[in-house]
């Protein structure tokens, strides 16, 4: 897994595999790229700085993520 951080645009890509993403799907601002196996292999989040902090103040609080906030 490999992760990179664009600071210009705010989007964190998450590489969960080498394998080439065939497809996508998006939630809100969240981006799951897949593979023609239906796998994930990428995760892009967008307005990465406050969509990750949403998520991790979700998780500190002990309330279960909103479907939207993560694929």
């Amino acid at each position: 897994m490999k992760f990179k951080y664009d600071p210009e645009t705010d989007i964190l890509l998450i590489k969960l595999s080498k394998a080439k993403p065939d497809f996508g799907e998006q939630t809100e601002n969240i981006i799951t790229h897949y593979n023609k196996q239906f796998k994930p292999v990428e995760i892009e989040i967008l307005d990465a700085s406050k969509t990750t902090a949403k998520i991790v103040e979700t998780i500190l609080q002990g309330k279960k993520v909103p479907a939207g906030l993560i694929s």
